[in-house]
């Protein structure tokens, strides 16, 4: 068997088509979503994530705010920037680009977004309201991923889902999600004792660690679903994931590419986040 591809670039494009004609909708009331995106410092990897979110937020009539601020910033001087966006009306989303200089505590920096405007879904507050039924925002890579399953008309009720990964930004919330849809799930990670006994057994794989290779063949049930969230490079330089795509394509009965899979639909989920935020408001 050779897997389906599920692909993140064609569903991505698909949302963002529906955000361009919600914004218009907002716009045509007076309203126009707004993202704040703060980047502080010159991380590489960083700023090649802005420029995608800025262009990615043009394309559907979103105004993205892209401020750069100089590594040596100082975390109060942050602090009072998410303060002063907290409390800006015309601003619907904060985002802050992480990593964060060494100097800075992310949790501390992240909690003090209003949890009205978290659209990257890192507050508690965010993950609390969710876990209880209220209004929130799902971290965007989690909520991509169930964009994905959703797309392929997969459910997930008596399914068994191994994530692999414990992450708060995608392993727990991916796995909050699973449940909600009443699957049964695992969470693994890398040192897992015999890992490949445990994602045998998964109808779905979902793969965050970020280690080339970390699932071969061999790991997977025939037929399975298989996500990869991981983002490395190759020694030559080039883009792959957690999953061997090339041996486990021949297994799984659907599969994610990297590039072309989780990224994009990571991105479309942010925009869906500020136009929900934005609507919202607007309400």
């Amino acid at each position: 068997m050779t897997a389906q591809l599920i692909d993140g670039n064609a569903l991505a494009r698909q949302i963002r088509a529906d955000v361009s004609g919600r914004t218009a909708a907002l716009k045509a009331r007076g309203i126009q979503p707004t993202l704040a995106i703060v980047l502080v410092g010159d991380d590489p990897a960083s700023q090649v994530y802005v420029k995608h979110k800025v262009n990615d937020s043009s394309e559907t009539g979103l105004v993205a705010n892209l401020e750069r601020h100089p590594v040596e910033m100082a975390e109060a001087d942050l602090l009072a920037r998410i303060h002063a966006l907290n409390e800006d009306p015309a601003v619907h989303g904060i985002l802050v680009q992480l990593p964060l200089p060494r100097h800075m505590d992310s949790h501390k920096v992240i909690e003090a977004i209003s949890p009205a405007k978290d659209v990257d879904g890192f507050h508690v507050a965010s993950a609390g309201a969710l876990m209880v039924g209220q209004p929130g925002f799902w971290p965007c890579t989690p909520h991509g991923c169930m964009k994905m399953l959703e797309s392929i008309g997969y459910s997930l009720r008596g399914k068994h889902a191994v994530v692999i990964g414990r992450s708060n930004i995608v392993g727990k919330p991916m796995a909050m999600m699973l449940l909600a849809q009443n699957a049964t799930v695992t969470i693994c990670h890398s040192a897992t004792a015999d890992l490949g006994a445990m994602t045998r057994q998964a109808d779905v794989i979902v793969a965050a660690v970020g280690k080339a290779n970390l699932l071969t063949a061999d790991m997977v049930k025939p037929g399975a679903v298989v996500i990869d969230v991981g983002m490395n490079r190759t020694a030559e330089g080039k883009l792959c994931g957690d999953v061997d795509f090339a041996g486990v394509k021949e297994v799984a009965g659907w599969i994610t590419p990297v590039p072309g899979g989780v990224g994009p639909m990571t991105r479309a989920m942010l925009l869906v986040n500020t136009l929900e935020a934005a609507e919202r408001s607007a309400a």
